[in-house]
């Protein structure tokens, strides 16, 4: 589940192996581009640590993140079928 704390949305994803993390991370990137809105994240082997927050909004957590992470949600779930 996502938590908000320091006025960001994070969650952390986990994978069978790098992989899967990383086609997870692909699939994220192409969401991300299409919105034009960008997630602050990393990746070790098989675990995905993505924090949300707008900058342009005072580094705040804004409508936008909040829909961001239910469609990161659905790209998660997805992979998990």
């Amino acid at each position: 589940m996502w938590k908000e704390e320091n006025n960001q949305l994070q969650r952390s994803f986990e994978f069978e192996n790098f992989v899967e993390a990383f086609t997870f991370m692909t699939k994220v990137a192409f969401a991300a581009e299409k919105i034009s809105h960008h997630p602050n994240w990393s990746n070790v082997y098989n675990k995905v640590d993505i924090k949300l927050f707008t900058h342009e909004e005072k580094d705040s957590i804004t409508d936008k993140d909040l829909k961001f992470s239910k469609e990161i949600d659905q790209i998660f779930n997805k992979e998990k079928l």
